[in-house]
């Protein structure tokens, strides 16, 4: 799947790259920010490969993120786009990652709690604003004061949260937490539409339509999508559902060459707001 990066696009931040560096850090554009640190130390090579499927610069403008925001991102696992964020946001914002914690199941839950504890206070250079939370809904379900984040961010967790039935209790965390105006951005592998969200959902897929009917159950008002992510040859229909695809790649050397030909996959991209009033 190609980048959808515009040649406009490409020569805006081939122009911030050189005048970025120039320019104190509490004093740069959002835009600016986020060139920088796509291409930052602190991101590892195994990250950087996979750009061309996640458009981290393309997703987070268009959701609107800001330097003095406030941000929230739920379930961010190893911290992809915690190695983004938590250092575009340094010294004017703040990333609250909203993670796991050390007593969840199954397994890799508190491994990859320890790794992002590990990564954040090993690199306080590009994380020092960062604060790793602890968020396990329904046993730990508040994700802060009401009305006290700018954003919320999540990629790639709904088809966990159907699953587990916690859904309509995130979105409501969601919704409380937000200020007036706050937003919601969201990233989910994309099923077929008329499917059935909870038997999708267990192969990693969920129907667009669905995520906005639970969104605006909760209260938030949709706002706007993107196929910035989107990829069209995802067929969907796997056994092994979505982790057949790459980065997973669940049956190993089987049809690896196939699996790698179609690329991550097809995923909604999605921003709501919550009500000023």
């Amino acid at each position: 799947m190609k980048s959808r990066m515009t040649p406009i696009l490409a020569l805006g931040l081939l122009a911030l790259q050189g005048f970025s560096s120039a320019v104190p850090a509490n004093e740069q554009s959002m835009a600016a920010r986020l060139n920088d640190v796509i291409h930052g130390d602190q991101r590892s090579e195994a990250n950087i490969a996979r750009d061309g499927y996640r458009h981290p610069w393309d997703t987070l403008e268009f959701f609107g993120m800001q330097p003095d925001m406030t941000v929230i991102e739920l379930w961010p696992g190893g911290g992809w786009y915690t190695e983004i964020i938590g250092p575009a946001l340094k010294g004017t914002g703040t990333l609250v990652a909203a993670s796991f914690g050390m007593d969840s199941s199954p397994e890799y839950r508190p491994r990859l709690h320890k790794e992002l504890l590990e990564k954040v206070a090993g690199n306080p250079e590009a994380y020092g604003s960062v604060k790793v939370t602890e968020w396990l809904p329904p046993e730990k379900s508040s994700l802060g004061p009401d009305g006290s984040a700018d954003m919320v961010v999540t990629f790639r967790n709904a088809h966990g949260w159907i699953s587990a039935g916690i859904e309509k209790d995130v979105f409501q965390a969601i919704f409380n937490v937000l200020k007036p105006g706050g937003v919601l951005g969201l990233v989910q592998h994309r099923a077929k539409e008329g499917s059935d969200p909870v038997e999708s959902a267990k192969k990693g897929y969920v129907p667009q339509s669905h995520m906005i009917a639970v969104a605006e159950a909760a209260g938030l008002v949709f706002e706007a999508s993107s196929e910035i992510n989107s990829n069209l040859m995802d067929t969907k229909d796997y056994e092994k559902g979505v982790w057949t695809l790459p980065p997973n790649l669940t049956l190993g050397e089987q049809d690896r060459d196939k699996y790698l030909a179609i690329g991550e996959s097809d995923r909604m991209t999605l921003r709501f707001r919550k009500p000023a009033k």
